[in-house]
């Protein structure tokens, strides 16, 4: 555990060192003092027939609702897409079911604004795996259209062990975590909702980086990086700024289905 802690909190200083004010609540869901990433959180936005699903932003451990995420909030707007973005459990470090649970509430409150039946949602590292728990505990699979993982924690990291009082959510992305085999037991991809899980081999938090996909299925792409564009050397920190990450994800959000396997994107 002491390892992940190191090795999220060394790839994560340089970006949430400034992070370091109270959260603050605006009615039942906090926010950090830090503001919206660009598009994001717009309550009169509403959805058109060609974009009828709004997507919602998903930070991981450690996180807030706008760093990391400027690029790919800007490209969903760009798209034409109505974004939100939430800070939950405590920057990601509460337990993962009472997240959850935080991101079951915020949905609805979307859902309620927009008039919207369905939404998707893109998360990053532990954003992009704990929606599964509101999807099979919680009745998520009956609004949720997509849900993108971005280096996602579906499996858990080698690289977590023991208790952190401090970070349960942490202890709880150890591979085989008893969290972690009640998620996966039985069908990992359940309801009609489309999976696109984007790893990178660069992953130094998530290990191993495969951890992140999820059993192949109709319904299921699981993409690396580096298969796509050999020469992205996004990591695990900076994957959701990567300009493939982003074609990936807009590949699935704009179409049936998950992101195409033999999705075409413009390398750098």
């Amino acid at each position: 555990m002491r390892t992940l802690l190191v090795a999220l909190s060394a790839a994560l200083v340089m970006v949430l060192a400034p992070l370091a004010l109270p959260t603050s609540y605006a009615g039942d869901y906090p926010t950090s003092p830090e503001g919206d990433p660009p598009g994001a959180n717009d309550w009169d936005c509403r959805p058109t027939v060609a974009r009828p699903t709004p997507v919602i932003l998903v930070h991981g451990t450690f996180g807030d609702r706008k760093h990391l995420l400027e690029r790919l909030s800007q490209a969903i707007k760009d798209e034409g897409f109505c974004v939100f973005s939430l800070d939950y459990g405590s920057r990601g470090t509460g337990d993962i079911a009472d997240s959850a649970r935080e991101l079951k509430r915020y949905t609805q409150r979307v859902l309620e604004a927009t008039g919207a039946e369905r939404v998707s949602m893109v998360g990053h590292s532990q954003g992009g795996m704990m929606p599964r728990y509101y999807l099979k505990f919680l009745g998520g699979t009956a609004v949720v259209d997509d849900l993108v993982g971005m280096a996602p924690s579906n499996h858990g990291t080698t690289i977590a062990q023991g208790d952190n009082a401090e970070c349960r959510a942490c202890e709880q992305q150890a591979a085989g975590s008893p969290f972690l085999q009640r998620l996966n037991a039985g069908d990992e991809t359940p309801g009609d909702v489309s999976y696109t899980q984007i790893t990178t081999t660069y992953d130094e938090v998530v290990v191993p980086h495969t951890s992140g996909y999820l059993t192949e299925g109709p319904r299921t792409t699981n993409l690396t990086l580096q298969d796509v564009c050999p020469l992205d050397t996004s990591d695990h920190l900076l994957i959701p700024t990567s300009t493939t990450t982003i074609a990936i994800a807009l590949d699935a959000l704009t179409r049936e289905g998950p992101a195409r396997e033999d999705v075409q994107v413009a390398c750098l």
